[in-house]
């Protein structure tokens, strides 16, 4: 009998959701088939079967969030004991030795409706759970909230998948960092907008090298400042936005750039990157074309300490020689981490990078 337990999948993740079950109770699978995949927060992972045998009993069903650790499938045999499944067993805490244990409230509700709960200051223990078992739901706190909501209004749909991901992501965002943004307008008449990111990607690269504090870290009540260049592009795919890196931006030419961004997009589109091609940025590029619009306020893709947009580019007057012309003008929109980022070091930064742009 084999008990496989959901991985430490790196980057201190400490818990998963299980996307889909790539086997059957009851089927045959051999070493090194796919199993399963998780979702954590960065991307898709699919796990091979670490043995061979009978899949006996599925234990997480699909959709569950779990901590690393926990039983997800028996291979081979029954668990020893009556093993609970996750949905009816309490969620273990990741914990230090000196931490308190989880209160009882806290034990009979997923991460997700804790983390709501703490969201919308609803205090687990005093509430009653309409669940299986007596699970607290997430309408069960959002009713103790007083949201205004009922329970059985309009349709519902849990959030899953990378959409879930970016929306406790998003939220962390907004709680940790003191956001501001800067926003100027660029002419890319000199431009190939074909060549559009490669030349956003180097010209943020080099341009970072002058302005080191926005391709920095906040660790507590340090600043660290990197030395790589490896730039996140924000790419939109039917599951959602997700991030792949562009590692050594200051290294690439613009073919090579080029290159490596459309592997990445159509790797992201197909739902096929890696889990180490969306870890590690130091900086975020973002631009969503004719989507984009005038301009955005864009969200710091924590935790870095800053991000860059493009809005949409399109024919406007400008004045040369005092003459009002057509060119192809866009607003550079950044925004910043305002604990590590000054305001006018930001600006010199946004102002460094149309330069090089105006002048590629």
């Amino acid at each position: 009998m084999y008990e496989f337990k959901l991985p430490d999948l790196g980057e201190g993740l400490t818990e998963g959701e299980i996307a889909r079950w790539l086997v059957s109770e009851g089927q045959e699978i051999a070493e090194d088939e796919p199993l399963v995949e998780i979702q954590t927060d960065k991307t898709t992972v699919e796990i091979p079967s670490p043995a061979a045998g009978t899949v006996t009993r599925i234990l997480v069903e699909e959709g569950k969030v779990v901590p690393v650790g926990t039983v997800l499938v028996v291979i081979g045999g029954e668990p020893d004991g009556d093993q609970p499944r996750a949905e009816e067993a309490p969620q273990k805490e990741t914990a230090t030795a000196s931490a308190p244990q989880p209160a009882a409230g806290r034990g009979r509700a997923t991460p997700l409706v804790r983390r709501i709960a703490q969201e919308l200051d609803v205090d687990l223990d005093s509430l009653g759970g309409s669940g299986p078992g007596g699970r607290i739901t997430e309408d069960d706190v959002r009713a103790a909230a007083g949201d205004g909501k009922p329970a059985g209004e309009g349709r519902r749909e849990p959030q899953r998948g990378v959409r879930r991901r970016i929306a406790e992501h998003m939220a962390r965002a907004h709680r940790e960092v003191p956001p501001v943004t800067w926003v100027e307008e660029c002419d890319f008449s000199g431009l190939d907008l074909k060549l559009l990111v490669p030349n956003v990607l180097r010209a943020c690269a080099l341009s970072l090298k002058e302005f080191p504090e926005l391709n920095a870290r906040l660790e507590g009540d340090e600043i660290v400042y990197l030395d790589r260049y490896d730039l996140g592009v924000a790419v939109q795919t039917e599951q959602g936005l997700v991030v792949p890196v562009v590692r050594g931006c200051d290294e690439r030419t613009i073919d090579d750039l080029r290159a490596e961004v459309d592997r990445l997009a159509e790797a992201a589109r197909a739902g096929k990157l890696k889990p180490e091609e969306l870890r590690g940025s130091t900086f975020t590029v973002t631009s969503a074309g004719k989507l984009g619009g005038l301009m955005q306020t864009p969200i710091v893709n924590h935790p870095e300490v800053a991000i860059l947009s493009v809005g949409r580019i399109a024919q406007r007057p400008v004045v040369r020689d005092g003459e009002i012309v057509a060119a192809p003008i866009g607003f550079i929109a950044i925004t910043f981490d305002h604990r590590v980022v000054d305001g006018a070091r930001a600006a010199e930064f946004g102002l460094a990078v149309i330069h090089r742009l105006q002048e590629a």
